[in-house]
């Protein structure tokens, strides 16, 4: 069971890994002692110990609720909590983290769509193109039929005495 405690601590101080000091023997020598010795004393000796949580409002030092990830308000209310650092209190933590996750959140979202639509714009998809390529050889069909039937229609023409030859004389008769 405690290595489960323990394991679940590292999980809930990951995200604090940038805004907490790295410990030194301090904090070592500190964590084998209990939080509750540290009541009605400082923040700071409070808060050697990253197990404890130091409860301003009331000057207490108690351990930190680990089956909860926010202490309850029956322990300490949110904007008195302190824990890893004595100037960030749990309520400035929880906005300044939601406002943090929500725009790093928001600029992915904002990237994906637009690499996206720029894929699709710049590269047309295989039914498109299968299509434009049908296009093309129908078109290419239909002229070549078209030529064919006017080359047969001359022939009969030409059979037939009804081929219209230029007349270098037509000038002439019109006049």
């Amino acid at each position: 069971m405690g290595q489960g405690r323990e394991l679940l601590l590292r999980c809930a101080v990951l995200p604090l890994l940038f805004l907490l000091p790295l410990p030194g023997n301090d904090a070592q020598v500190a964590a084998d002692r209990a939080c509750h010795q540290y009541t009605n004393k400082t923040c700071e000796e409070c808060l050697k110990n990253v197990t404890c949580l130091w409860c301003s409002s009331s000057k207490q030092c108690v351990d930190y609720p680990v089956r909860n990830v926010l202490p309850p308000s029956s322990l300490c209310e949110l904007r008195s909590a302190r824990w890893g650092v004595c100037w960030v209190n749990f309520e400035a933590l929880i906005i300044t983290m939601s406002v943090v996750g929500g725009t790093i959140i928001l600029a992915l979202v904002i990237c994906c769509c637009c690499c996206c639509r720029k894929k699709k714009s710049r590269k047309p998809d295989k039914e498109e193109e299968k299509a434009v390529r049908e296009k093309e050889q129908r078109r290419v069909r239909q002229e070549e039929r078209r030529a064919e039937m006017k080359s047969r229609h001359d022939e009969i023409r030409k059979k037939y005495g009804l081929f219209k030859e230029e007349n270098p004389y037509a000038k002439f008769e019109n006049n």
